[in-house]
């Protein structure tokens, strides 16, 4: 029994109150606000903030938390029936209700912010983001913001992968979706980003990628005479743009007279000026040129979507149609009819690779390399190339004479 006048501490009032809910000041603490003594779910006592100094209204919310846990306990309390009181209990000790956001309505919400802040292309890819996660989700799209863990976007990275998204690819799409769930969390819908944490993956095939050789991109030009391919294929082992800026590439960009052509990248957004290569310089003057900003590659142009029904997949059927394939770093997997997304040594990218290494070969410096094909970094530029012993210096001659 205490002395009266011995003031109480905090740790004296959790004892006391043992077997009940209850309130406390913490000693030493600046809070203003009441702390509430419970038994939780588990059994055990805790102490958590009421958010409020209103001692009624704290010593209720300590009362109901402790008497929701019990119900939870017993398997008596669904989890609509737990969203009501913590929403009651919030509202008496704010004024403002709690909002429960399902994980479907949350990104509703954010592409609709995200519609009048970014550009059209952008909100795609958001959109994008949004139906491949949700469609994963499945049912779970329904329940609470706060129910998505790690796991779950460990899952849903694994399952892109597992389509044949690279490494590179999947680790965008989850930083997308991260910006997501930050918003979700600094609007308080969310105590964490379950994003935080996921560990990136690694491109298993990245420094595999293999080169064309000479012959093979004869074949590729041969295959495609008659259609845009044989001049974008000419234009990426010569310039070694990639295959959006080609199928985007105008007449604007290729100037003759000073033998050069320059575009910005995509990609990097960088500015990129390349000498044209006497043979393409021939190509460029053997078809009909067009003025300003018209297409290069009519055909081509608005059409870079990748994947089976984009370039890529066009791209794919000229090397069959050419007779060369490469081998297969990654056969994609798909829940459906379709096999999913194959990853090859050999892609129009493969293209890019060829220019860079022949001029590496050749003896052509570092520095030089790096600013004709554009690359952003040091680190960027060495995963392209590609030194081969027995043909030392020997690439570049092999563009002197594609055809």
């Amino acid at each position: 029994m205490r002395h009266q006048g011995t003031p109480l501490t905090g740790v004296a009032v959790e004892a006391f109150v043992e077997a009940v809910a209850s309130i406390l000041k913490k000693p030493g603490s600046r809070s203003p606000f009441w702390f509430a003594a419970f038994r939780g779910a588990d059994g055990k006592r805790k102490q958590k903030s009421t958010g409020t100094t209103d001692r009624r209204l704290a010593l209720q919310m300590a009362v109901e938390w402790e008497k929701t846990a019990i119900t939870a306990k017993r398997g008596a309390m669904t989890e609509v029936q737990i969203r009501k009181v913590m929403g009651e209990l919030l509202e008496q000790a704010t004024g403002e209700p709690l909002h429960f956001a399902s994980v479907s309505d949350f990104f509703e919400h954010w592409i609709r912010i995200k519609e009048g802040a970014k550009s059209e292309k952008t909100s795609l890819k958001y959109k994008q983001v949004r139906d491949s996660f949700l469609a994963f989700l499945g049912r779970k799209a329904g329940m609470a913001l706060g129910a998505i863990g790690p796991s779950d976007i460990e899952r849903w990275r694994e399952s892109l992968h597992k389509q044949g998204r690279s490494g590179t690819t999947v680790n965008g799409l989850i930083k997308v979706l991260s910006t997501a769930f930050e918003r979700a969390r600094r609007e308080g819908y969310i105590p964490a980003n379950p994003c935080i944490g996921v560990e990136a993956l690694r491109d298993a095939e990245k420094g595999e990628r293999d080169v064309f050789t000479l012959e093979q991109v004869r074949a590729l030009v041969h295959a495609g005479q008659g259609t845009d391919w044989a001049g974008a294929v000419l234009v990426a082992v010569l310039t070694g743009l990639r295959l959006k800026d080609i199928a985007n590439l105008e007449w604007n960009a290729i100037d003759l007279e000073s033998g050069f052509l320059k575009v910005k990248t995509a990609k990097t957004g960088k500015g990129v000026a390349v000498p044209i290569h006497p043979e393409l310089r021939h190509w460029l003057e053997s078809v009909p040129r067009g003025i300003g900003k018209a297409p290069v590659f009519a055909s081509l142009t608005g059409m870079y979507t990748g994947g089976k029904s984009g370039l890529s997949g066009q791209f794919k059927r000229l090397m069959e149609k050419a007779g060369i394939r490469g081998e297969v770093l990654r056969r994609g997997q798909s829940a459906g009819r379709s096999a999913g997304r194959t990853t090859t040594t050999l892609s129009f990218h493969s293209l890019r690779h060829t220019f860079v290494s022949a001029l590496a070969n050749a003896g052509v410096p570092e520095e030089l390399r790096q600013e004709l094909a554009g690359h952003s970094s040091r680190e960027a530029h060495k995963t392209y190339t590609h030194h081969e012993a027995d043909r030392l210096r020997a690439a570049i001659a092999s563009l002197g004479r594609i055809l």
